[in-house]
C-alpha cells in the first residue's frame, strides 16, 4: 500500500463509516509501535507518527538525559553528552527524540496499516448494526430464514442475520431456508464477533405489536393495549381499553366479521386470542380475564392481591383451562392471583367449618 493510497483509503473509511481520521491515525500509530518492537526486537520506548497529509510515518525513539555517565537503562536513557549530540540544548531530565526509522520498515508498516484499516471497518460496521437494530428493539420486522441448524432459526435482514432460538419459537412452527418471516426484536448483545441479536415469535410483546400494525386505532391513541399474557402456541390474552365511549376497544381489535384479528391469528398459526376489555374495578377485570369462561362472582381481598372467582360447574373446567392454562394466562394478565370455585366448593367449605365449630 503506496503512501498516497494509505491515505485514500482512510479518507475512503472516514467518508464512508464516519470513522473519525484521528482514529484511525491513532489505531495505526499504535499498530506499527507493536509492530516494530515485534519485528527489531526492541525495548525501546519508541512512538509512531502519521502524517495525514501525505501518508508518511517516522519511528521516533524516546530516551531520557541522565546527569551522570552510566545508564541503568542504554534503551530508554542518554548520557549527557549523546543527548547533547542530537540536540545541543539537551539538559538532564529532558526527553530527546531521535528518528529511528528502519529502511526496510516501509513494507512492514504498509501491511501493518492495511490490517488495522481492515479492522477498522469491521469494528465500525458492526457498531453500525448493533446501533440500528438496538434502536429497533420491540419492533416486529420481516427478515428471510437463511438456515437452520440445531432448532436456531437464523433469519436474515437486510445487512446482518439474527438468531430466532428455540425458546422463542412457538411449539410446533417449521421453517424452511427462504421463508419469510415476522419476528419480534427482543434483544441485542455485543460480541467478540459483532452484534448478535435476538429474535422472538414467542412473547407477548409480540402479540401487542401484530395488533398494533392491524388496528389502526391502536397507533391513534384511541385503543390502548393495557396488558398481556401468553402462552406460546395455545393461547393469548390481551387486555384493551379506551378513552372514548364511541369506541369499542374490543370490537375494533376484531374487526368487521374478524378481519383484524384473522391475519394475527394465521400468522400465530392458529393460536387462540382473547380479547379482554380492560377495567380499573378488579372485580370486573377478573371477571373479563377468565374469558370464555362466564363467571358468577369474584371476590377481591383488600390488598387486590388475591381473587376468588365462583363459577357453575359447568363453568369449571373451560375458567380453569386446559392444564391451569386459562387462570394461569388471567392471573398473569391482571397481576392478581386467581382461585376458581364452584358454588358447590363454597357450601362444603362453609359446611366442613359449620362441622369444626
Amino acid at each position: 500500500m503506496a503512501k498516497t493510497s494509505l491515505i485514500e483509503a482512510l479518507k475512503e473509511v472516514i467518508g464512508e463509516k464516519n470513522i473519525p481520521m484521528s482514529v484511525l491515525v491513532k489505531a495505526i500509530e499504535e499498530a506499527l509501535v507493536v509492530a516494530y518492537r515485534k519485528n527489531f526486537d526492541s525495548d525501546e520506548d519508541v512512538i509512531v507518527r502519521l502524517d495525514e497529509e501525505t501518508g508518511d510515518f517516522k519511528v521516533i525513539s524516546r530516551r531520557t538525559v541522565i546527569a551522570g555517565d552510566d545508564l541503568d537503562d542504554p534503551d530508554k536513557q542518554y548520557t549527557l553528552e549523546e543527548a547533547q549530540e542530537i540536540d545541543p540544548e539537551a539538559e538532564p531530565g529532558d526527553v530527546v527524540e531521535e528518528d529511528v526509522t528502519p529502511p526496510s520498515f516501509g513494507r512492514i508498516a504498509a501491511q501493518t496499516a492495511r490490517q488495522v484499516v481492515s479492522q477498522k471497518l469491521k469494528d465500525a460496521e458492526r457498531n453500525m448494526v448493533f446501533e440500528e437494530y438496538q434502536s429497533r428493539v420491540g419492533q416486529v420486522l420481516t427478515g428471510k430464514v437463511q438456515r437452520v441448524e440445531r432448532q436456531h432459526v437464523f433469519v436474515e435482514f437486510a445487512n446482518t442475520e439474527a438468531v430466532l432460538p428455540p425458546r422463542e419459537q412457538i411449539p410446533g412452527e417449521v421453517f424452511r431456508t427462504n421463508d419469510r418471516i415476522k419476528c419480534y426484536v427482543s434483544e441485542v448483545k455485543p460480541t467478540p464477533k459483532g452484534p448478535q441479536i435476538i429474535l422472538s415469535r414467542s412473547s407477548s410483546k409480540f402479540v401487542e405489536i401484530l395488533f398494533e400494525q392491524a388496528v389502526p386505532e391502536i397507533p391513534d391513541g384511541l385503543v390502548k393495549i393495557k396488558s398481556s399474557s401468553r402462552e406460546a402456541g395455545l393461547r393469548v390474552k390481551i387486555a384493551v381499553a379506551t378513552s372514548d365511549n364511541r369506541v369499542d376497544p374490543v370490537g375494533a381489535c376484531v374487526g368487521l366479521k374478524g378481519s383484524r384479528i384473522k391475519g394475527i391469528v394465521d400468522e400465530l398459526n392458529g393460536e387462540k386470542i382473547d380479547i379482554v376489555r380492560y377495567s380499573d374495578d378488579p372485580v370486573e377485570y377478573v371477571t373479563n380475564a377468565l374469558s370464555p369462561a362466564k363467571i358468577q362472582s369474584v371476590k377481591v381481598s383488600e390488598d387486590g392481591s388475591y381473587a376468588l372467582a365462583i363459577v357453575a360447574q359447568s363453568q369449571l373446567s373451560l375458567a380453569i383451562g386446559k392444564e391451569g392454562q386459562n387462570v394461569k394466562l388471567a392471573s398473569k394478565l391482571t397481576g392478581i392471583k386467581i382461585d376458581i370455585k364452584t358454588e358447590k366448593d363454597i357450601e362444603n367449605m362453609a359446611s366442613d367449618k359449620h362441622t369444626e365449630d
